[in-house]
């Protein structure tokens, strides 16, 4: 089928005439004759053996042209996107990074900018999963994961454990008052995680702060971090958050934290990667940017 592939030129000059109503203005994009324009589309129409304008005042395509259309529009797009890629990435080193989806968009990605303004060489992309990391399976470089700290036959190097408390928004403060005592959260709505045996629950956290419970005031329970935390903004309940996961709320006063009460995450985030490959220079230089910031986040969660 190679034989109905035109050359590069004959496809530009149907993208663009797909675009205008006359073949003078398609000419004037392309900076040629209108009889050019004209000669490549017939020459065009001959090679595919299909109709692809009605001509008349106007130009307009065929279903044949329509069907074709978007089809070569997204060919020049994609390959003007990759063009302009590959020569962003000139000069440039490729570092694939793999975390879990709730750390990547709580604590990594607002800290990202200040890589690239360090370190404009390393071009970082991100993959997200909660599975574990398996480097033989992935085209991830280096990893970041949550647990503690038992990798075997991986480069580990401990990056901070975050403190879990009580989060609030202030419009549900507001509806339920603010309480002044931890057993005071038994009357108010509770919204838990569900799954992740590495997150302690409410049980684990009421029981840390000396209040003995049997029956929690549950509202709903969640697959996901994130949603637990956006359930919390939108004043649904009151949610147990690690604090590298709030950051940004507890700033912002979208969140409120409840009680400065410490309770240490048993588990704790870890850089990982395939033993040997931590010495490469790209990889030196994300590691010593990424351990700083887990430094300056642990010494905020205390």
């Amino acid at each position: 089928m190679m034989r109905d592939l035109p050359p590069t030129a004959t496809l530009r000059a149907f993208e663009v005439a797909t675009r205008h109503t006359t073949f003078t203005a398609a000419a004037a994009e392309l900076c040629i004759t209108q009889s050019a324009v004209s000669h490549q589309l017939k020459n065009l129409e001959e090679i595919w053996g299909l109709p692809l304008f009605q001509r008349g005042k106007t130009l307009s395509l065929t279903p044949a042209g329509a069907a074709l259309a978007p089809l070569v529009r997204e060919f020049f797009s994609k390959l003007e996107t990759t063009l302009a890629d590959l020569r962003e990435q000139k000069g440039r080193v490729r570092l694939r990074v793999n975390t879990t989806y709730s750390f990547a968009l709580k604590w990594l990605l607002p800290r990202l900018p200040g890589l690239a303004r360090l370190h404009p060489e390393i071009l970082v992309t991100l993959e997200s999963t909660d599975q574990a990391i398996n480097f033989a399976s992935t085209d991830a470089d280096v990893a970041i994961r949550f647990g503690h700290g038992n990798y075997p036959a991986l480069h580990t190097e401990f990056m901070f454990r975050e403190q879990l408390f009580p989060v609030a928004s202030p419009a549900l403060l507001q509806r339920f008052g603010t309480p002044d005592e931890p057993a005071e959260l038994l009357r108010y709505p509770l919204l838990t995680r569900d799954g992740a045996d590495l997150v302690p629950k409410w049980d684990a956290w009421f029981k840390q702060v000396g209040v003995n419970t049997d029956v929690l005031h549950e509202n709903v329970r969640f697959a996901d971090t994130n949603m637990t935390i956006e359930a919390a903004l939108l004043g649904q309940g009151i949610a147990l958050a690690r604090s590298g996961h709030v950051e940004k709320e507890i700033a912002d006063g979208s969140l409120v934290r409840l009680f400065d009460l410490p309770f240490p995450s048993p588990a704790a985030y870890y850089f990982v990667c395939p033993q040997g490959i931590e010495t490469q220079p790209h990889i030196v230089t994300f590691r010593s940017w990424l351990l700083a910031e887990s430094q300056q986040a642990q010494l905020s969660y205390r």
